[in-house]
């Protein structure tokens, strides 16, 4: 057997139909009582009857509750599900399984049946209030809380579920209003209480705070079941902590006469000790603020007094920090800042703007304008600057210029005579007495330089006698160009020292780096071949030694048998052998390599590395063996020359001579 379902959550009209066969359960959302009524249809559910529907009743099904017939009912015929109570609510149960049984044979015994469970989820309304669970809540904070600084919390539970919790809390006391600041934590739905005025202990202890909480989301339709919203009361206890000193009255402004001697008082500063226990007060001044001690305070009093002469022109504002702490604890301070304005006296005398010059031509006429003063002071006196001006006494004879006061603090000079003379006088001092309005009045005398000078007929200055009115622009010719040959001659001058002192540095240079090594010299000429005895010294080779002396030394021979009883052309045939004799000097080399250490020491242009170099490199080896005796320790008599023979025509003449040489010696022998 199929039966088939047809869904309606929540609404009657909403409705879904499928095809069930007896065993899948199924689950819809039903709403509260509140819009659900006896008798409401819920859902609807169908079964098939594969028989045929013509033979019988066979294929009649009717519909019946097997499990939560107290709460709901199925019609027999449509298999409508509805309603059997009218108070169903989500708070108490939320959640019902009911169980239909479809029977064929329209019930009748002996007819098949099929059941399926039928799941019903009753959905939440906002029909439940807000409740606080305490009608007050107590909390305690200190009075020198900041504003902003959370108090508490506190919450209204509220049965329902989802977006139906949500609220929002205010406080409905004027006083609360005044003092505390009561927000939502949207999380948690709690109710935040801060601080928004600042606490005083001494001024009331305890503060009592009405909250209301309400739904943010009110549902029209449940009007009717009261208010949706509910009130506690919060008390706030201050707790009284030590404080710091105030100021009172909290004014920060004071006045003094500049003129005010020493030790004046320039006013008082009042604190006093908050606190119950209302602890002595001392005073003193931050020096950080008043590093010149311009000020003093008395510790006890709080009275501000000069410690110095002021002086407006100075500085006429200063600010000081004023600290006020108990006398028993010098940790509670309070600190106030003081604006102290210095006020004008007048002590000091107008003078002129600038130290004025003015010119005045030759030709001027009587009453022509030759200057306009200003003056300046460094007072400032509340009703303003009103200067007067006249000339001082000692110009009570003058009869050249004349000077009126405009009486808007300038005043103008005029020339009082017709023309004037530069070779008689080219320059006149015109005192000026200038005068404040006070009080007192103090005056000053400035002197007006007055310059004849040379005009044209247009009145435009040409010359004066005084280079201040007489500039030359520009060089003429010729003094430019007498400039330019000193300038060239000096560089000349540079350049030929300059000059001088390389050559005699090179000159030395040469004469010092005095090349010891063998020259080597090269001749191009060919000789005259083997029979040309005569185009070269051979005496030339034989200066570096003496033949004789080393012969004697290593033949054995005595001072008789030397070179006088010898001729020059046995003494080639027997080349010198080299013996170091370990009294050669070699001081002369190493003195020559020193001065050269040294002045490679002292260069800065030669490079900061040693430089090495080897002279003694001899090269690869002659297949011809060496003609040379130096390295042999043999006498002349124990060598054969024999072998020179072999050489070819170009060694004849030598081979000859060792020959001759060595026949002499076979002579003498025998």
């Amino acid at each position: 057997m199929r039966i088939e379902q047809n869904l309606v959550p929540k609404k009657e009209t909403c409705s879904c139909r499928r095809m069930w066969d007896g065993t899948q359960p199924t689950a819809l959302e039903l709403q509260e009582f509140h819009l659900v009524t006896g008798g409401t249809s819920v859902m609807q559910v169908m079964a098939s009857d594969a028989d045929d529907p013509t033979y019988g009743s066979s294929a009649r099904v009717v519909y019946s509750v097997l499990e939560g017939e107290q709460h709901f009912t199925v019609d027999s015929k449509t298999g409508v599900i509805r309603t059997a109570v009218a108070d169903l609510d989500r708070e108490t149960q939320d959640r019902y399984e009911v169980v239909i049984r479809a029977t064929d044979m329209a019930g009748q015994l002996g007819g098949l049946s099929g059941s399926t469970t039928v799941t019903i989820v009753v959905t939440d309304v906002n029909d439940n209030p807000p409740r606080f669970p305490q009608k007050m809540y107590q909390f305690s904070i200190v009075e020198t809380a900041p504003v902003g600084t959370a108090i508490g919390r506190v919450k209204a539970e509220d049965s329902d579920v989802g977006e139906n919790t949500d609220m929002t809390y205010q406080v409905k006391d004027e006083e609360g209003v005044e003092m505390f600041k009561v927000t939502t934590d949207s999380n948690t739905q709690e109710a935040v209480i801060t601080v928004q005025k600042p606490l005083d202990y001494e001024s009331k202890k305890v503060h009592t705070v009405v909250v209301e909480a309400l739904n943010k989301f009110v549902d029209p339709r449940f009007v009717d079941l009261g208010t949706f919203r509910d009130q506690t009361i919060v008390r706030v206890s201050v707790l009284d902590v030590d404080e710091p000193p105030e100021f009172r009255p909290p004014s920060n402004l004071m006045e003094v006469q500049e003129d005010a001697h020493v030790g004046s008082i320039v006013g008082v500063v009042t604190a006093l000790d908050p606190d119950t226990a209302n602890h002595p007060v001392r005073y003193a001044i931050d020096r950080s603020t008043d590093a010149e001690r311009i000020f003093d305070i008395d510790a006890k009093t709080g009275a501000i007094v000069t410690g110095k002469v002021l002086d407006r022109e100075t500085a006429g504002w200063h600010n000081i920090t004023v600290l006020a702490m108990e006398a028993d604890n010098h940790s509670q301070v309070s600190r106030a800042s003081l604006r102290i304005r210095i006020l004008d006296v007048n002590d000091n005398p107008p003078e002129l703007a600038t130290p004025y010059e003015a010119s005045v031509c030759e030709d001027a006429k009587p009453g022509q304008l030759i200057q306009t003063i200003s003056v300046v002071d460094r007072d400032e006196p509340q009703s303003g600057h009103r200067f007067y001006f006249t000339l001082a006494p000692e110009a009570t004879n003058n009869h050249h210029f004349s000077l009126l006061d405009i009486q808007d603090n300038t005043a103008a000079v005029h020339t009082q005579r017709v023309g004037f003379n530069r070779q008689e006088q080219d320059v006149y001092l015109l005192p000026i007495l200038v005068m404040d309005s006070g009080p007192p009045a103090l005056s000053s005398t400035g002197t007006l330089t007055i310059r004849v000078c040379g005009c044209d007929s247009s009145g435009a200055i040409q010359s004066c006698n005084s280079t201040a009115y007489v500039v030359s622009a520009t060089l003429s010719p010729g003094a430019l160009i007498a400039l330019l040959v000193c300038v060239l001659i000096l560089v000349v001058l540079v350049l030929l020292i300059l000059t001088l002192k390389r050559h005699h540095k090179s000159h030395l240079t040469s004469e010092d780096d005095e090349d010891m090594r063998d020259n080597v010299i090269k001749y191009n000429d060919e000789g005259g071949g083997e029979q040309d005895t005569e185009a070269y010294d051979m005496s030339a080779l034989r200066s570096l030694y003496d033949f004789s002396e080393i012969k004697a030394g290593d033949g054995g021979g005595g001072p008789g048998e030397g070179a006088p009883g010898r001729n020059p052309a046995s003494e080639l045939h027997a080349l010198p052998q080299w013996v170091q004799s370990p009294d050669l000097d070699f001081s002369v080399f190493r003195d020559y390599i020193c001065r050269k250490v040294e002045q490679a020491d002292e260069d800065l242009s030669v490079p900061p590395y040693d430089s090495f170099q080897t002279y003694a490199f001899e090269g690869s080896d002659s297949p011809v063996p060496s003609l040379s005796s130096i390295n042999t320790w043999s006498s002349g008599s124990e060598q054969d020359f024999s072998y020179l023979g072999g050489w070819g025509p170009r060694f004849r003449q030598l081979a000859a001579l060792y020959a001759g040489r060595r026949g002499e010696e076979d002579s003498e022998e025998s």
